[in-house]
């Protein structure tokens, strides 16, 4: 399948907020997020891939973010210390939004892989791929982001 001028606005319909929560997951700010939003979406639509379906665009689209994002780190050096604002368009209920808050508090290796994990209901094996990282290695983040979960938590008294 190919994106055309038709598709792609269904497809940003249907992923944009997917897109979003994980740029914001590497950047931590709004309008840096809203900037390397636009910038996935315009290579999609001027790229000339082809996908075999919609889980492989998906996973175009988280690969490209996250390409994107690690450049724009690399290249700005830019963290944020602005506080997490009350309208991102996570796809969470409202008792989860304190989880959420804090599991953007883990470091970007960790907390990548258990947003992929938990809240794109990704596969190991799907994360490796987007990740380009081995599948032991998506293990390992993973079971050390939820023992860095849990000791935040119990902070929080959530335990």
């Amino acid at each position: 399948m190919r994106v055309t001028q038709e598709l792609f606005l269904e497809v940003y319909e249907k992923y944009k907020n997917t897109v979003y929560s994980v740029i914001f997951n590497y950047v931590k700010n709004k309008e840096d997020t809203a900037d390397l939003q636009q910038e996935v979406f315009i290579s999609l639509l001027n790229g000339d891939t082809e996908f075999e379906g919609d889980e492989h665009l998906k996973a175009w689209l988280i690969r490209v973010a996250s390409n994107r994002c690690k450049n724009f780190l690399r290249s700005r050096k830019h963290f944020s210390d602005e506080a997490l604002p009350e309208d991102i368009p996570f796809q969470v209920k409202e008792e989860n939004t304190d989880l959420l808050r804090i599991v953007l508090t883990l470091p970007e290796k960790y907390r990548i892989p258990i947003h992929l994990y938990y809240y794109e209901e990704y596969s190991i094996k799907q994360i490796a791929s987007v990740l380009d990282a081995p599948e032991a290695t998506i293990r390992i983040r993973l079971k050390r982001g939820r023992e860095k979960l849990a000791k935040l938590l119990q902070k929080e008294d959530w335990l």
